[in-house]
């Protein structure tokens, strides 16, 4: 008789917990409700790394291959996106206090940054590699020969460039450069040995700047990272941008956007 009363009682209490679960979950709206009510998607870019995202400052246009996505993703939600300006080093703050619903523009996966949202399903396999004026490629195969005495570092500040620098790099000298448009420039004009940053980006650059800076085995990185977009943490959104992406992935359709960007 006890034991048929403990029973008895463990499953009401189970019961009740699974009501109370499933009322909490009808009265809450997921995110992805919530975008698609309000009938936009607000979208955070730094606007300063090409060629995922770039902000023309003198029309407050963004363009770039993750502008194309995140426009692409737009449609798929049948909403408009809005664009909201960030920078590097508050990112993490801004997608704290919930200025925008995902990050885009060549974001890279980070344990922090998931401890605080979700990550959709990786769009690019990444590592740090070096960039360098053309005639110094042999100067900078490896850490250690770029970690000497002399040898001129430059990092944009406040995410995972200025952050793998400074792990890495104790005898070299580690100088910051706010403007992350133009800071290939100042390896061109000689005012920078080399930059460390994901390879996508030094494969962009090299052909931006033909036959002057040339990216260092941009296919052998020092080490693996993943972009992805950064999501605030709602399981029905990450569940939407999957499928948006695995979709986008077979169809074709994010292949000719990357195309348009990096072939």
């Amino acid at each position: 008789m006890i034991v048929r009363m403990a029973v008895r009682i463990v499953v009401a209490a189970a019961v009740a917990l699974l009501a109370n679960l499933s009322a909490h979950a009808q009265q809450a709206p997921s995110r992805l409700d919530e975008i698609v009510k309000r009938g936009t998607l607000r979208v955070g870019m730094t606007g300063d790394y090409k060629p995922f995202t770039y902000l023309d400052k003198a029309t407050q246009q963004f363009s770039g291959f993750d502008v194309d996505m995140a426009e692409s993703l737009g449609k798929a939600l049948g909403v408009k996106v809005e664009f909201v300006p960030t920078a590097w080093p508050k990112l993490m703050k801004d997608f704290e206090a919930d200025q925008f619903d995902v990050a885009m523009g060549g974001v890279s996966v980070t344990f922090d940054r998931q401890k605080k949202g979700f990550f959709s399903t990786p769009i690019m396999r990444e590592g740090k590699t070096p960039i360098t004026r053309c005639a110094d490629v042999g100067k900078y195969q490896t850490l250690p020969d770029i970690d000497k005495k002399g040898t001129r570092v430059i990092v944009n500040p406040g995410g995972t460039n200025e952050r793998f620098a400074r792990a890495n790099i104790k005898d070299a000298e580690i100088s910051v450069f706010s403007d992350n448009t133009v800071i290939f420039d100042e390896i061109a004009k000689g005012n920078a040995d080399l930059m460390m940053t994901d390879a996508s980006e030094t494969r962009y650059q090299q052909k931006q700047h033909a036959g002057v800076l040339c990216a260092v085995h941009p296919e052998k990185p020092f080490d693996f990272s993943e972009k992805a977009y950064w999501l605030q943490r709602d399981m029905a959104l990450k569940a939407f941008v999957d499928q948006w992406l695995h979709i986008s992935m077979e169809d074709g359709s994010y292949r000719k956007i990357y195309a348009a960007w990096f072939d």
